[in-house]
């Protein structure tokens, strides 16, 4: 990060210890604490009070390693010169503060997403009762003589949650509130919130709304993250937040999922925009995505930015990134990144949400989204320039996960060819053709792309489950947090609540889950062609959710090391599948 030159990190890591001894001293009993807490794959959403309990209770040995890391993460942080941001208290308490307290001024807000009120509808502390600056002193109180401070405290209200009154009086107070909490502590301290909820629920959120809210603030006390101004960008339509300094920032991937994809047109003249917008009050660009692990070209197109007075030529900067990343010159593979940048990187669709919305990684149906925002040509094109060049480049790490996720990005593509050819069959009643595309899809191309991922160490499930176990003290933990990273990057929540929502293209994933439901599906299909009976989506969720459960639960452990030669696998896969992929453009 600091190579980056990011100087304002979060530093959220442990806050959990800090609220149990918080509670404790409010005079909760553990129970009432332990249901409060998700397990660790949820708590950003926990903090933002959007869940709670699923997936906990947190072990007291996960407390004690995350503040013993938050401890080392801020010295590393500031030896680098950097001013790590600290969490603050949004009014999110446990429902057993309405034992100790009940005459508390407490709205419980609606579900959230597709869970119901057993792990979501929050217990939400109006700021403006005199015991939200009781618990948000003693919090922060605690959060500076652990942590020390820099001054700067996140805390997010009402993210993706209605406000339970639009009133502009009201709205104004509950930001005074809030900073009041911070600065009864802290009277140098500045709130650094998310925009997000402006654009989540603009019905609610209209410009009086908003210059409500962030008017509560003293103007400069406050600095608001445009969270996802590469498309949605909202300093553009409130004045740049009514005078309050903002950060411009690329939200890019929703979920972590695996997927190439970019707006390199809007990220490259964005942050420029901003900064001559009338009387701006943009103050640095960020980057918000909620996972970082993949389309590593758009994270550094987008920290080199922050150096640059003006936009690049895309053209140009593709084809250094090529030069940079594998040492190497050769015209095909400069080539291959230029066709990537002005296609698949380069999203111009107005409002277009970057989910992983390819049938291979969702729940079969014959409702799935097949568009695409490019050109597969283009894709294709890369493709043969990048396997013409990997003999000579096979020794570059760069280039090996390159080289995988391209063609891992063909087979994406293909999965939709080959669904569109099974429903196309399945309607039209021929079975010989139904079954020779689902064949070749569920015994060939989902289990090659499972052996490619496999060759790689960046693309294994193995790796994933390891590092989330290798921190348990006993075989309950590792339990706990063995279901934690497989829920999230499968069902997340307990019946699939927002099922694939944080998908992965993984070796072991595709494998065990995948081409476990599409394998489903085409079988389902053929009994339905064979029988005579009609299809039925409800009938086929409630099968299907024994295979995702399953996985869940299966117990079964997964490779850590790569296995395989990753340039024969994808030379195999090239030869077979790129005359086809031809032929289907």
């Amino acid at each position: 990060m600091a190579l980056n030159g990011i100087n304002l990190p979060l530093a959220f890591t442990g806050q959990e210890a800090l609220w149990q001894e918080v509670y404790r001293a409010l005079g909760l009993n553990q129970s009432e604490i332990e249901e409060f807490f998700s397990g660790p794959a949820f708590l950003a959403w926990n903090r933002m009070a959007n869940m709670f309990e699923f997936g906990g209770p947190l072990p007291q040995s996960w407390h004690v390693n995350q503040l013993l890391l938050q401890v080392k993460i801020l010295e590393r942080m500031r030896s680098l010169g950097m001013t790590p941001v600290l969490p603050a208290f949004s009014g999110n308490i446990p429902k057993g503060i309405l034992r100790l307290y009940p005459e508390a001024n407490v709205t419980r807000l609606g579900p959230w997403a597709q869970f119901n009120c057993s792990f979501s509808c929050a217990y939400i502390l109006d700021p403006r009762d005199k015991l939200f600056l009781h618990i948000g002193s003693l919090y922060l109180s605690q959060v500076v003589k652990q942590f020390g401070t820099d001054h700067i405290y996140n805390t997010d209200t009402f993210n993706e949650m209605t406000p339970p009154s639009s009133d502009l009086t009201y709205l104004s107070s509950v930001s005074r509130s809030i900073f009041a909490a911070m600065s009864a502590v802290d009277p140098q301290a500045i709130w650094l919130m998310q925009g997000w909820l402006f654009f989540s629920d603009s019905a609610f959120w209209k410009p009086p709304q908003i210059q409500a809210f962030l008017h509560g603030v003293p103007l400069g006390r406050m600095i608001v993250l445009d969270l996802f101004a590469e498309t949605e960008p909202i300093y553009s339509y409130t004045n740049s937040f009514y005078g309050q300094p903002f950060i411009w920032c690329m939200l890019h991937n929703f979920g972590g999922n695996s997927g190439f994809f970019g707006t390199v047109e809007s990220i490259n003249s964005g942050p420029f925009k901003a900064l001559h917008f009338p009387n701006s009050t943009m103050v640095g660009i960020g980057m918000t995505p909620e996972g970082i692990e993949q389309n590593p070209v758009i994270y550094e197109l987008m920290s080199e930015l922050a150096w640059r007075k003006e936009p690049v030529n895309l053209a140009k900067w593709a084809s250094l990134y090529a030069v940079r990343r594998y040492g190497s010159m050769q015209e095909n593979i400069t080539a291959a990144w230029r066709l990537l940048f002005a296609s698949v990187y380069n999203c111009t669709v107005p409002h277009y949400r970057n989910h992983n919305h390819c049938p291979l990684v969702h729940r079969p149906s014959f409702h799935m989204n097949t568009g695409l925002w490019y050109d597969p040509k283009d894709l294709h094109r890369a493709w043969k320039l990048i396997m013409d060049a990997a003999p000579s480049l096979m020794s570059k790490e760069t280039f090996r996960y390159d080289l995988v996720d391209v063609t891992r990005q063909v087979l994406q593509v293909l999965t939709t060819s080959f669904y569109q050819d099974i429903t196309d069959a399945f309607q039209k009643k021929k079975l010989p053709e139904l079954l020779t595309a689902g064949g070749v899809l569920v015994y060939d191309l989902l289990p090659e792309l499972d052996r490619l991922l496999s060759s790689d160490p960046n693309f294994l499930l193995g790796r994933w489950l390891e590092q989330a176990r290798s921190i348990a003290l006993d075989e309950k933990e590792v339990q706990l947090y063995d279901m934690n990273a497989r829920n999230q990057v499968t069902l997340w929540g307990p019946s699939g609540e927002i099922l694939d929502y944080a998908n992965k293209e993984w070796g072991g994933l595709m494998e065990d889950y995948y081409t476990q439901r599409w394998g489903l599906f085409v079988q389902t299909l053929v009994e339905c062609l064979n029988s005579g009976r009609p299809f039925k989506q409800d009938t086929f969720n409630q099968a299907v959710s024994q295979v995702e459960k399953g996985f869940i639960f299966n117990g079964r452990k997964y490779p850590t090391k790569p296995k395989g030669d990753t340039y024969e696998i994808a030379h195999r896969i090239f030869l077979k599948y790129y005359p086809q992929a031809l032929k289907r453009l």
